[in-house]
């Protein structure tokens, strides 16, 4: 996290507030109570907000294995996407590759 601390101050890794074993409800019910955008590589979240809308939003980094670095490079490089996806009235998720 510290890598992209610049760019998403206020983010939080589930691990942080003691989520890192938690089910997808339990991180699905905190990201919703905390107003916090789910950024993950797991499809389930994704679906789960077809199914029931937001909040929370999902963004959906939809690529396959590949390490931490690539996935900080991918959040650096879409930083813009996700700061207007975070101020988006209409839509659940956001899909990113």
């Amino acid at each position: 996290m510290e890598a992209l601390s610049s760019l998403y101050p206020d983010s939080l890794h589930v691990r942080m507030v003691g989520l890192k074993a938690a089910d997808d409800d339990s991180i699905w019910a905190f990201a919703r109570q905390h107003d916090f955008v789910i950024v993950s590589k797991d499809s389930d979240f994704y679906q789960r907000s077809l199914l029931f809308g937001f909040p929370p939003k999902v963004v959906w980094i939809r690529r396959g294995n590949c390490s931490t670095e690539t996935i900080a490079q991918i959040l650096r490089e879409h930083h813009p996407d996700l700061a207007s996806f975070h101020r988006d009235k209409r839509h659940a998720y956001l899909v990113v590759t």
